[in-house]
């Protein structure tokens, strides 16, 4: 049922290389729903940002600062649920290890990628020789050979 106190939100984000708009805060309009069937501005913006292909926009929200991907993943349903797959944490990882073992890459299959990210390195060692430990203790014994 409608209600005089909805309002509709509209948020958006500058995209830019430029150092000078790193620090830019995203813009926010709230509008009571009868101003925005009135203004003939609002209902004419279109979020071209969401109709790129989820491919694409995870590229671009690999370069993301975190503070960046939490916000935006406030901002809809799809973009809630791109910040937290594993695709995207996978090349954020990537990005920020020098080098990712075989190990590290199987560790991060079981843990995901997000939680192999948010992991201390001390404990992601350890996780990492329990995972070898027990790789080992399941192979089987080599045969005596005469």
């Amino acid at each position: 049922m409608y209600s005089p106190t909805h309002r509709i939100v509209f948020r958006w984000w500058k995209i830019s290389l430029r150092s000078e708009y790193r620090t830019t805060k995203p813009g926010e309009v709230r509008e009571t729903h009868e101003d925005f069937l009135e203004n003939s501005h609002l209902q004419g913006k279109v979020d071209f940002l969401e109709r790129l292909s989820d491919n694409l926009l995870l590229s671009i929200m690999s370069y993301l600062d975190l503070e960046d991907i939490c916000r935006l993943s406030q901002t809809s349903r799809k973009f809630a649920k791109l910040c937290v797959c594993d695709q995207l944490w996978e090349q954020i990882v990537h990005s920020t290890c020098d080098t990712i073992t075989p190990d590290m890459r199987a560790l991060a299959e079981d843990i995901g990628w997000k939680a192999m990210f948010f992991t201390n390195k001390l404990q992601l060692q350890r996780q990492l020789r329990k995972r070898k430990q027990k790789s080992e203790s399941h192979k089987p014994a080599p045969a005596d050979q005469p």
